[in-house]
């Protein structure tokens, strides 16, 4: 199961509506009021590494790709 689609579990289950209701009360994700899964990438949905400074709510390796079009400049 990953932090972005918890529904990809659900294909199996559609068949059966009685495990599905079960499976879903008891296994749909919370929505989180703090913490490090309520700030994800805005780009690729990772949790980890995630960069909100400025408003930028990227993780670094999104950060990385896309830092010179943002208009970073790289220190030596």
């Amino acid at each position: 199961m990953t932090t972005s689609d918890y529904n990809k579990v659900l294909v199996q289950l559609k068949l059966k509506p009685a495990k599905l209701k079960k499976w879903e009360k008891n296994n749909t994700p919370r929505k989180r009021k703090f913490g490090e899964s309520t700030k994800k990438c805005s780009r690729c949905g990772r949790t980890g590494g995630h960069i909100s400074k400025y408003g930028l709510h990227l993780c670094r390796q999104c950060f990385r790709d896309n830092s010179t079009k943002l208009g970073f400049k790289k220190f030596d």
